[in-house]
C-alpha cells in the first residue's frame, strides 16, 4: 500500500509527488496526462524563462519518477473513505488505497465532491493554507483549491505545500525540505 495516492498529474499533483518521494515515501500519481499544461505556454515560472506546457510536463513527470514515485497512467472513476484510509478504483476495475489522498483535479473535482467535498460560493473546494480539506487525510491542490486564481507555479507550490504538512503530520513536527550543494 502506498503512503500517499496523487490523482491528477499537473504541477500540484507532481509537486507534490516530487517532495514526498523525495522524503522516502511510496507514491504513485493516477493521471493520464492530458492536463491543460499541454495548451499552456511558460513565461513566468521562477527559474524557467520560457517553456510550453508539454516540455514542462515531460520535464517534470522524468523528474518525478527519477526521485522514485510511480506514475500511472489510469483514471481513477471513483473513492472511498473506509476507516482511517481511502480506496481509489481505477477505470478497469483494480483497486488502490493509502491513508492520504492528494487530489489535483482541474477544474472538474469530481472525487472530491464525492467525498463530500463542496465547492463553496466561489467554486473552490475550501482548504487550510496547506491543501488539507475538513476530511483528515484528503488534500485538494490546484484550481479545484483557487479556481479564480490558476497557474502552474501557484498549484506547484500547493502541492509543496501539501506535501510538507503530510511529512510534517506524519513526523510529528515542521518539516523542512533543504539541500545544500556538494562540497
Amino acid at each position: 500500500m502506498p503512503d500517499v495516492i496523487i490523482i491528477g498529474d499537473g504541477p500540484g499533483g507532481l509537486s507534490a509527488a516530487l517532495f514526498l518521494a523525495k522524503a522516502g515515501k511510496e507514491v504513485v500519481v493516477y493521471g493520464q496526462d492530458k492536463t491543460a499544461m499541454h495548451a499552456a505556454m511558460l513565461f513566468n515560472y521562477l527559474g524557467i524563462p520560457a517553456i510550453s506546457g508539454s516540455e514542462f510536463q515531460w520535464t517534470a513527470r522524468t523528474q518525478v519518477i527519477g526521485r522514485g514515485a510511480s506514475i500511472v497512467d489510469a483514471r481513477v472513476v471513483a473513492i472511498h473513505r473506509a476507516g482511517a484510509e481511502f480506496s481509489v478504483e481505477l477505470e478497469d476495475g483494480s483497486t488502490a488505497s493509502a491513508r492520504c489522498v492528494v487530489l489535483s483535479e482541474g477544474k472538474g473535482p469530481k472525487l472530491a465532491h464525492a467525498l463530500g467535498l463542496a465547492p463553496n460560493a466561489a467554486g473552490a473546494i475550501e482548504t487550510d493554507r496547506n491543501g488539507l480539506t475538513e476530511i483528515p487525510g484528503v488534500y485538494v491542490v490546484g484550481r479545484s483549491a483557487r479556481p479564480a486564481r490558476s497557474q502552474a507555479i501557484i498549484s506547484a507550490g500547493d502541492g509543496a505545500a501539501a506535501a510538507l504538512d503530510i511529512l510534517a503530520r506524519e513526523r510529528g513536527e515542521d518539516f523542512v525540505d533543504w539541500d545544500t550543494p556538494e562540497s
